[in-house]
């Protein structure tokens, strides 16, 4: 992979030789819309670095990846260009007390998403630039010292095409055909940000008058391609944003600090959202096209919160380095929904959280990868592949565990306190635990060893005991710790107790509070209750485990689990079944059964979104494969059952209608959809926008009933950015051998794809009912990946390795296959043996979970 790899030992040492005082830096974009040659897109950056040096005489070096160095210059004398730059770093000697160094380079344009990222809407030929750093990717765009305890102010000149806006961290103007920004507050690399382009922009305002009496205003925007401006929901977009100032300035106490907040939504974005201060950057799939759910507009809003979170935890306030990512991320995943609880429409996101998020996290723990929240973070490779659950989700989760175990109102005083005393600093673990130390009255020394210093999920279970009168003689939670990762851990609970009404309902009667530390704890508060039908031993979601059921709570949910009435108890529970199940303790297909029994009674649109992935999943990696056909046929009928029945017009209506175009592979159900999108046949409230016709078309090609002729005059239709990417993926996904080939030379062999269109070709590649047809490829897979990954852009490089696994080919064969790649490769770039390790365990977990289930085939 191109440019160096900036270890943790390197970053250390130039911190504690380097302080930083000032970046000016001079972009000249105006060739981006330049007639080419034939030849990469380059760009002239000249950046100037003023920066003060602790010992005198000493050497260090800046980074940059750029095709070419034009001049440098260090303290007033000219260094050849050739001789100090290898391409990835601009080696310093001989530095004084106080330094200025001027780098005048020639930089690439990216295609990745990686860097400066160029974009051509075929829509209308516009050209659309953004910049995407994280987490070392400012080098690709101007010489510094990337790393995010070097902080500076930053202020940035950029030259653009006539007719342009340009946006940076700042605000900005446009003097003499120059666009200059406001000197930034101290920040990190990663952090600094340009937009530019023919961008739609729409502007409000925000307003609050502060504790001490001053006026705080804020100039609001957002802006997207011109493209997406007819479906651009600015309004809703900053009534999110002004509610979640409201929220952040009455539980902080210190004031956006970064000037303008303007949100741009972005092409081939590779993240969800990124943070930049004043300039937050998100995927413009967040801008809907179609009709979409109500579990859509609540996960955007959640981005908007998360990254709004950051301008306190990470921006304002970031981490000495990499091993406390989490100092960020996880304190803005849990701020996203905490605030999205507490200010917006969206009152019940705990519910998502518990149910989405967290399925993420405990896939992720489970891995032979998983590590601790505070990791050990090596170089930029390691920091790049930790952008995990663990590091989002877990750590999030954790979070919500410490607010039960100190009280929210410590947990916020905590983070008032840590804001004031570092702002525009670096930190580490010991400093926020000082602050919650101060604020809550309890040694978290303990807490945090077990919480965020140890690895692994444990599992916790009921044990129930019964008294001659049919009471609760004696009720315990069992903790249990795998043997990989032994640690059992303090955890504060909710254990609640439910029974069937008489009316059939299952609802709650009884709950308690408690901690959990032991291998078994009693919970002496519920002897003498009436005997549960159901104990539920994470209610309410406070900890973070894997719940179990005993017996009679198991048999319970397969009989009632339609009938839980409170929503939040129904999602754990679902998401414990669907633990269960991966871990091969519940048949796949008991699953199943469930899901097309109960999921048509689901409230939450979020949790029958997920059901619906979850059942897909199970019938293409996990029951038994002489039960996948009927499965499948299994789920196609319970999706069309439902569909029929849903409320016409309804966000569950629109639902399982995409979910039945995801398990449709029958002629009849192929030939139904082929029907709903030319017309012939309607289904009451159904809307077919364009969205919802590229979901329908999907299984058409995939089955072979759609062509390259029909797909061709959908894209016509849908000429957009947007609709190549459809029409790319679902071109993929065709049942033919000549088109595996070739989209495995367009992705493994070439890199004339962008992002975009790399990660289309991949979703189309491997479809369940092509196992035959991409058999082929596994053994190419583990032939090339190391070559991928050395050769490729880190992003592109984790996206083939990730996407291309051969994990439909579940075999004993392909496990061994993995085995000896990882043998033979034990020098290979750690990241690389890592996401094959990741690979590796998904598909023994899916054999262990096939075996389970052909077990059930002779119940």
């Amino acid at each position: 992979m191109p440019g160096e790899n900036l270890t943790r030992d390197e970053a250390r040492e130039r911190a504690a030789l380097l302080s930083v005082d000032g970046y000016d830096v001079e972009l000249d974009l105006r060739s981006a819309v330049a007639d080419g040659d034939g030849e990469p897109r380059t760009f002239r950056s000249v950046t100037t670095i003023r920066f003060r040096c602790n010992e005198p005489g000493a050497s260090t070096f800046a980074d940059l990846i750029a095709p070419g160095v034009t001049a440098v210059t260090l303290n007033g004398k000219d260094l050849d260009p050739g001789e100090v730059f290898d391409g990835s770093r601009i080696a310093l000697e001989d530095l004084a007390a106080e330094n200025e160094l001027t780098v005048d380079a020639r930089c690439a344009y990216s295609r990745t998403g990686e860097g400066l990222h160029r974009f051509v809407d075929p829509e209308d030929g516009e050209v659309y630039l953004y910049t995407q750093y994280e987490p070392a990717d400012a080098r690709r765009v101007f010489a510094n010292f990337e790393q995010p305890d070097l902080k500076a102010p930053y202020r940035f000149e950029v030259q653009a095409p006539e007719g342009w806006t340009v946006w940076s961290n700042g605000a900005g103007e446009l003097t003499d055909g120059v666009w200059r920004f406001a000197e930034t507050k101290p920040i990190s690399t990663y952090i600094t940000c340009v937009v530019a382009g023919p961008y739609h922009y729409v502007t409000d305002r925000y307003e609050r008058v502060l504790a001490d009496g001053s006026k705080l205003e804020i100039p609001l925007g957002a802006m997207c391609r011109k493209g997406l401006a007819p479906h651009f929901d600015a309004d809703d977009v900053f009534l999110v944003t002004k509610q979640g100032l409201d929220f952040f300035h009455d539980h902080f106490d210190y004031p956006y600090p970064f000037g303008k907040y303007d949100q741009a939504f972005v092409p081939e974005y590779n993240l969800g959202a990124m943070e930049n201060p004043g300039l937050v950057t998100f995927r413009e799939e967040y801008i809907f096209r179609g009709k979409v759910t109500r579990a859509s507009y609540e996960a955007r809003a959640n981005v908007i919160l998360h990254e709004m979170a950051h301008m306190w935890f990470g921006d304002l306030v970031t981490m000495e380095w990499w091993d406390d990512l989490w100092l960020k991320e996880s304190f803005a995943d849990f701020m996203g929904t905490f605030a999205s609880v507490g200010a917006t429409r969206f009152e019940d996101a705990w519910i998502t959280f518990a149910n989405r998020r967290k399925a993420w996290a405990y896939r992720a723990d489970q891995l032979p990868s998983t590590h601790p929240i505070t990791a050990d973070i090596r170089d930029l490779q390691d920091a790049k592949l930790n952008f995990d659950g663990i590091t989002y989700a877990k750590g999030a989760s954790v979070l919500k565990q410490l607010v039960a175990y100190v009280g929210q109102d410590a947990f916020l005083e905590g983070a008032r306190r840590y804001f004031k005393r570092h702002a525009y600093g670096n930190t580490r673990l010991g400093d926020l635990l000082s602050v919650l130390a101060e604020t809550s009255g309890r040694d978290m020394t303990v807490w945090a060893r077990s919480w965020l210093q140890t690895a692994g999920v444990n599992s916790l279970t009921p044990q129930v005991l019964l008294d001659a009168e049919g009471r609760v003689a004696e009720l315990a939670v069992v903790q249990e710790a795998p043997e990989s990762h032994p640690e059992e851990r303090p955890h504060r609970i909710a254990v609640g107790l439910y029974r069937l009404t008489p009316g059939g309902a299952l609802e709650r009667y009884a709950r308690v509070e408690t901690d959990v530390h032991e291998p078994r704890t009693v919970v002496a508060d519920l002897a003498g209750a009436e005997a549960p039908d159901l104990v539920l031993v994470n209610d309410d979601d406070l900890t973070y485990c894997k719940t179990r059921f005993d017996d009679t709570s198991l048999a319970t949910l397969r009989e009632h689990l339609g009938a839980l009435t409170d929503p939040l108890a129904r999602a754990l529970c679902w998401s414990a079944l669907w633990n269960l199940t991966r871990d091969a303790l519940l048949p796949a297909r008991d699953f199943v059964d469930l899901v097309l029994r109960f999921a048509g009674r689901e409230s939450d649109i979020g949790v029958l979104q997920m059901l619906h992935a979850w059942a897909d999943s199970a019938v293409v990696h996990y029951v038994a494969p002489e039960w996948r056909e009927t499965g499948g046929e299994l789920l196609a009928e319970g999706a069309l059952r439902e569909l029929e029945a849903a409320e016409p017009g309804s966000e569950h209506q629109l639902a399982w209608a995409r979910f039945f175009a995801t398990v449709a592979s029958g002629e009849t159900d192929l030939a139904l959809l082929g029907r709903l999108l030319d017309g012939t046949e309607v289904v009451d409230g159904l809307e077919v926008d364009q969205e919802l016709r590229w979901a329908f078309l999907q299984p058409l090609a995939a089955h072979g009933v759609a062509g390259e002729r029909e797909l061709a005059a959908e894209l016509a239709r849908d000429d957009t950015a947007s609709g190549k990417r459809h029409q790319v993926r679902c071109l993929a996904a065709r049942p033919s051998a000549a088109v595996k080939a070739q989209a495995w030379a367009q992705v493994v062999e070439s890199d004339a794809l962008s992002n975009a269109l790399v990660e289309a070709t991949i979703a189309g590649f491997a479809q369940p009912s092509q196992r035959e047809l991409t058999a082929p490829y596994a053994e190419r897979y583990f032939a090339s990946i190391e070559r991928v990954w050395r050769e490729r852009s880190i992003q592109i490089g984790m996206d083939v390795v990730r996407g291309l696994f051969p994990s439909l080919q579940d075999s004993p064969g392909t496990l061994r296959a993995a085995d000896a790649w990882l043998a033979a490769h034990e020098g290979a770039a750690p990241a690389l043996r890592r996401l094959v390790l990741e690979a590796r365990d998904d598909l023994a977990r899916a054999l262990r979970a096939q075996a389970c289930d052909a077990e059930a085939d002779g119940r």
